[in-house]
């Protein structure tokens, strides 16, 4: 099969119709084998009974929401095109985006080809939000993606493959993949007002968006050896602790200073401690990530209550 269309979906019960339409519409042009698979992410209004309405297309319903990353890598896992595409379900992305997105990958040997939003048609705050984003991403992780958000994406299949995602890891998915070495362009996309539906994106999104960013940051620095970020700290505090006692014990034998109650004593012991602890705690994470490398991972994520087959 040449493509997987790729739409996670939760509370658009307004939109399926004509998402749908749209991207059946495009896909036809391509006069390609392709599937469509929408992956119903816990939704609480009438969202799958609209999607139970269509044809020819694979619905994955998941036991409850667990938000776009994990429905995304639940349609990843299912997909079986040699070419992914993904694209949000709000109508907000255009699906007749979609043939200039596969001519760049084609044209340029890419592996991804993100859509840019330069145009977005999102509240005024989302986008300080987004410019924020943007800023700290370049900041920590050297990203120079314009728009991480766009779900709006063509992957090939081994690219997408190699993912393994979970809360909102969604939006750092092209950091992951560059840090893997695949190669990644951007094309100038349209984005449309939402017409239905409420938008999912909030500040609580947001700063769980940073606590992954600082998470993939440590992954792009130090994820095959832990040791030299946490062993350097602990040196660090470690020698620090013995300095500061090294000065109060000359300055008790040689000068007889009284250090009873001193602060300083105190606080070189618990840097000499921490610095200890520190580096034992660089160690172990080392230990468990070469056993995570070395293991399978048999923890589930995310549980699919049913797939339909339409």
């Amino acid at each position: 099969m040449e493509y997987s269309v790729i739409v996670p979906i939760y509370n658009e019960q307004g939109n399926i119709a004509q998402l749908d339409k749209e991207i059946k519409a495009i896909m036809h042009k391509l006069s390609k084998d392709y599937e469509i698979i929408y992956i119903n992410d816990g939704s609480k209004d009438n969202t799958l009974e609209e999607l139970k309405k269509l044809h020819k297309v694979k619905i994955i319903d998941l036991n409850k929401n667990y938000g776009q990353a994990t429905a995304l890598n639940a349609g990843f896992r299912e997909a079986e095109g040699d070419l992914i595409i993904t694209m949000d379900g709000d109508l907000q992305n255009d699906p007749a985006d979609i043939p200039r997105l596969l001519e760049k990958l084609h044209k340029e040997d890419l592996d991804v080809v993100a859509g840019w939003r330069k145009k977005r048609k999102d509240k005024s705050g989302i986008r300080i939000l987004t410019r924020i984003g943007r800023l700290i991403r370049r900041v920590l992780i050297k990203d120079s993606v314009h728009d991480t958000g766009c779900t709006l994406r063509v992957y090939r299949k081994k690219a997408a493959k190699s993912l393994d995602l979970h809360g909102e890891m969604h939006r750092y998915i092209l950091a992951l993949l560059r840090w893997k070495g695949f190669k990644i362009g951007e094309v100038i996309v349209n984005h449309r007002k939402r017409i239905s539906g409420k938008t999912k994106y909030g500040y609580d999104k947001a700063f769980k968006g940073f606590i992954d960013l600082l998470y993939i940051w440590f992954l792009d620095k130090y994820s095959q050896r832990p040791l030299h970020i946490f062993g350097l700290a602990g040196i660090g505090v470690f020698g620090i602790g013995m300095l500061i006692e090294a000065v109060l014990a000359f300055l008790r034998f040689y000068n007889k200073l009284d250090l009873s109650g001193s602060g300083w004593f105190l606080l070189g012991f618990f840097l000499i401690i921490g610095g200890l602890i520190s580096f034992s705690f660089g160690i172990v994470i080392d230990l468990l990530l070469r056993i995570y490398h070395n293991t399978s991972n048999f923890d589930k994520q995310y549980y699919i209550r049913d797939i339909f087959e339409e």
